[in-house]
């Protein structure tokens, strides 16, 4: 018997609560903010947003979304 429910669901993506607590942007050293509808955390000051990709936050600047190029992309 496989009973689940003592076990809390992850609240996003996968990626530890914890670990969310203590991720800082790598060019402002600001906190990041989680956006669970896009699956990003979110640099305000930076104008940045990380993608996470299996659970995994990737904090390179050149893999983050820029904010400020609009919601379509180029």
């Amino acid at each position: 018997m496989t009973e689940d429910t003592t076990q809390p669901r992850p609240a996003h993506s996968g990626v530890d609560p914890r670990l969310l607590e203590i991720l800082i942007c790598p060019q402002t050293r600001q906190p990041l903010r989680y956006n669970a509808e896009t699956d990003e955390l979110v640099s305000p000051k930076a104008r940045l947003a990380y993608p996470i990709r299996g659970g995994i936050p990737i904090m390179l600047p050149e893999e983050a979304r820029d904010l400020d190029a609009g919601e379509g992309g180029a």
